[in-house]
């Protein structure tokens, strides 16, 4: 049977249409509209998003050719090219920033935790940047080295849920340590990078503020071992070290006592060596967080085959972070369809699944429980009572 409205439509439900009404008067993002709303925007470049579009012309005729179905998803028509390419680069791209935030509040209320891989109570949170390739001669402003340009993507991923709860983008000259420091993470998080954010003297004020980290250890490292602590039986646990920095800059930057803990890598037939600043984990727990570290390269890997911010509809540093920031939300709204799934789907399935069935007109909730279902064309025969 056939339902009242799309995927898409349905989708587009999900965002509160009320706070985004208050996030359009907040950030003056229709000052000087003339009939293209706001949402008319955000709903053409998620549209851009889910459906994979390489232009601005593909998204106002895939918009355009879907046949009356415009009405659910709020629109009156599909909106011109030149409209769409004016607002993505004169609006506030604040505006989506702020979306972003509003809607990773309703998908941590839907988030099923870190499915007890760990024990500890603390927030495990993944630091980590990916860098965006661009063409110099399109985008002068984001020069990165003397023929080729770049912006970067700073992300911190929780773990609960692994879910986007920070983002930051700079251009591509700009260190990740740099960034790291803006970064504000509440006392007892435990963060997890490599050594891209080796700075003692940001861990030293980690330290001092409650934050616990681990990281890989670099090998030109000077150091004195303090203590041998004991080594858990049947692991792969090579040595737990309590160590102190012994190098000119190093030990002025870090005082304190860190901890040294390697272990041997089964896969690459080497030993690895972790530094953190935590002594109550077990030994075997540093090196399971930092392998579910992985898990914010996996998210960068769906970002960006599945959605668009690899290509840009739009040459100015506006158009360019409404269209980043439009992909964190479809990025996150693809979570909470996860979340509410029962199929278990992996997240690049589901993003693939969604792309080609945006206009079905499906019961949202049925087809996420299962997909590949066949909906009967028509309602079961129910035979009418007798008086």
């Amino acid at each position: 049977m056939k339902f009242s409205s799309s995927l898409f439509s349905q989708i587009l439900q999900i965002i509160p249409r009320v706070k985004f009404a208050r996030l359009v008067n907040e950030t003056k993002a229709e000052r000087h509209s003339k009939g293209f709303s706001s949402w008319s925007q955000l709903v053409a470049m998620l549209f851009c998003q889910l459906a994979q579009c390489k232009s601005l012309r593909e998204i106002t005729d895939g918009l355009a050719v879907t046949c009356g179905k415009l009405n659910h998803l709020g629109l009156r028509s599909a909106p011109a090219k030149s409209t769409l390419a004016y607002a993505n680069g004169k609006r506030p791209w604040q505006l989506y920033m702020n979306v972003f935030f509003c809607l990773l509040e309703l998908c941590r209320a839907e988030s099923p935790g870190k499915k007890k891989k760990f024990r500890f109570k603390n927030k495990l949170l993944s630091l980590d940047s990916t860098t965006i390739d661009l063409c110099l001669s399109l985008f002068p402003w984001a020069s990165f080295r003397q023929r080729k340009g770049a912006v970067k993507l700073h992300l911190l991923l929780d773990h609960d849920g692994y879910l986007p709860v920070f983002a930051v983008v700079t251009t591509g000259k700009t260190t990740d340590v740099a960034t790291a420091r803006s970064f504000s993470i509440p006392p007892g998080s435990v963060v997890v990078m490599d050594r891209a954010y080796c700075d003692f003297e940001l861990f030293y004020n980690w330290t001092c503020s409650g934050v616990f980290f681990v990281t890989r250890l670099k090998g030109n490292a000077v150091y004195e071992v303090v203590k041998n602590r004991p080594i858990p039986k049947n692991s792969n646990v090579i040595s737990d070290q309590l160590i102190r920095f012994t190098g000119p800059k190093t030990s002025r930057r870090y005082p304190k006592t860190l901890r040294r803990v390697v272990v041997w890598d089964e896969l690459n037939n080497c030993q690895t060596e972790f530094l953190t600043n935590h002594l109550d984990f077990g030994a075997t727990t540093i090196g399971k967080i930092y392998r579910d570290r992985w898990q914010i390269e996996l998210f960068f890997k769906v970002l960006k085959q599945h959605l668009k911010i690899k290509t840009f509809v739009g040459t100015d540093p506006n158009a360019l972070k409404t269209q980043i920031w439009t992909a964190l939300i479809a990025i996150l709204l693809i979570k909470y369809l996860q979340f509410c799934s029962k199929c278990n789907l992996p997240l690049c399935r589901l993003v693939a699944l969604l792309r080609l069935n945006l206009f079905s007109y499906r019961n949202l909730w049925d087809w996420l429980d299962d997909p590949f279902e066949v909906p009967p064309e028509e309602p079961p025969y129910q035979p009418q009572l007798a008086f």
